[in-house]
């Protein structure tokens, strides 16, 4: 089984890899309509929308990882935020920056 910490740093790598992928994506979409057509740029407006939202999870996943590599950091990792109990294994396994127990995560 794989160390959490070696997970946590390989997807901060793979999100850097695909922030660097996506930057096409978040550029400007230039108005000349002699160049691109009405509906390639309405096309284009819809890309880089998708690109940007896309960016905005990636960051969201980044601050996610941050914070569970500060828990690595302070001993508390596999432990939930909220309530203190254990995560369970599984959950880290599927998620290893998961901050919460099954039972906070419903809300209970």
């Amino acid at each position: 089984m794989i160390d959490p910490e070696t997970a946590l740093h390989a997807r901060l790598a793979a999100l850097d890899i695909e922030d660097a992928a996506g930057q096409q994506g978040l550029k400007t979409v230039a108005l000349d309509q002699q160049a691109v057509g009405r509906l390639s740029r309405m096309d284009a407006l819809q890309n880089q929308a998708m690109a940007q939202a896309t960016a905005r999870r990636r960051g969201a996943e980044r601050q996610r990882i941050i914070a569970a590599l500060a828990r690595v950091a302070a001993d508390e990792y596999g432990y939930c935020v909220t309530c203190g109990d254990a995560v369970a294994p599984a959950r880290l396994a599927t998620d290893p920056a998961i901050a919460l127990c099954a039972a906070c995560m419903r809300g209970e």
